[in-house]
């Protein structure tokens, strides 16, 4: 009786262990960490210095490790390994010794040893080679009666990006009218093409244009080129609150023109700064921040500054609302107007990345 009891846990304990091993879909193996303890399970991916481990007997979200505790990992399937010179490795990897692995390739017969502080990468998703993120916001109210009043706006922004290149367009509208009678229209509009000549360093090209009907603008323009720098990009810092933080700026040169309706246009040689600033909070809520500088170069009382800033929340699935606070200022206006326009402008919309 004792004997079948026996074999009875003997099967039970090698069905625990090769069952869950059965689930898994990918490469099971054992994660060695300093202090000596061992982690048996499918190792998902490490990026950004965590390593992801599905665990046996475990159906939750993946166990992150730091990579700076690990001194090893083994398995039999083979992995993709991203080192910090650039080398990119595939095959199956086995701890060497502490801090050391040997990743064994079809190429060659010994395997590669790896040193476990120059990785930068383990299986890491591929990335598309060009992603678009971007928005369309939708607001406005019609009231009619003893007041007819129509109030329209359209925000729109798009982001193209690959490894080396970023495209965005950025564009707005707003209209109203108060009993049939005309009180907003105007057109904001600007396109920019970045080059990142290194990871954080780019150089660009582009234009703005706008048009505003109480500003007597036929229309506003500018091309620009210069240097960028990408102060922080997303993923710096492992932090949930900050690790989709961005903030970028810009200096260059360029030319601007101002053709009114009535008064004398203008148009000069000019200067251009430029801060970009992006910080989703919370998954479900972001604060933004862009704004563009035109000092002239040949009259300094003659420059330009146009801003955006808001908050941005998603309310269902894509869905979001946003408040934003646009600000221009004209130093030389056109006569009988005012140097400075704001605007306050509630949303709803939809974003979008893929």
């Amino acid at each position: 009786m004792s004997r079948r009891l026996a074999l009875c846990c003997a099967f039970l304990s090698l069905s625990l262990m090769v069952v869950p091993g059965w689930s898994l879909a990918g490469p099971l193996g054992k994660i060695t960490l300093k202090d000596g303890s061992q982690i048996y399970g499918e190792i998902v991916e490490m990026t950004e210095g965590m390593i992801k481990v599905q665990t046996l007997f475990y159906e939750g979200d993946p166990l992150q490790i730091k990579w700076s505790e690990v001194s090893g990992i083994d398995t039999e399937e083979p992995m993709t390994f991203v080192l910090s010179n650039g080398t990119t490795l595939q095959g199956k990897p086995a701890m060497i010794q502490p801090g050391t692995l040997g990743v064994q390739t079809d190429l060659l017969r010994e395997p590669i040893p790896v040193q476990v502080g120059s990785v930068l990468a383990v299986n890491p998703p591929v990335k598309k080679a060009v992603v678009f993120i971007g928005n369309f916001n939708f607001g406005g109210s019609v009231t009619s009666g003893n007041t007819d009043v129509k109030n329209f706006s359209f925000v729109g922004e798009l982001i193209a990006r690959s490894e080396r290149l970023r495209l965005t367009l950025l564009g707005r509208y707003l209209y109203g009218e108060n009993d049939g009678e005309l009180n907003a229209r105007n057109a904001y509009g600007t396109v920019k093409m970045d080059f990142f000549v290194s990871k954080r360093f780019y150089v660009y090209t582009g234009a703005l244009f706008e048009q505003d009907t109480f500003q007597d603008l036929n229309l506003r323009s500018s091309v620009f080129a210069g240097p960028g720098y990408q102060f922080i990009e997303v993923g710096d810092y492992a932090n949930p609150y900050v690790n989709k933080l961005q903030l970028h700026g810009e200096i260059g040169l360029g030319y601007f023109n101002e053709d009114f309706k009535r008064a004398e246009d203008t148009n000069y040689f000019t200067g251009r700064w430029a801060v970009n600033f992006h910080w989703p909070v919370l998954p479900w809520l972001a604060v933004f921040h862009q704004h563009q500088g035109f000092p002239s170069l040949e009259k300094a009382s003659d420059w330009y500054v146009t801003s955006q800033q808001g908050v941005r929340m998603n309310i269902w699935e894509n869905f979001i609302t946003t408040f934003q606070v646009n600000w221009r200022y004209d130093n030389t206006p056109a006569p009988e107007t005012k140097k400075a326009d704001t605007q306050y402008i509630l949303t709803l919309g939809y974003a979008f990345e893929s």
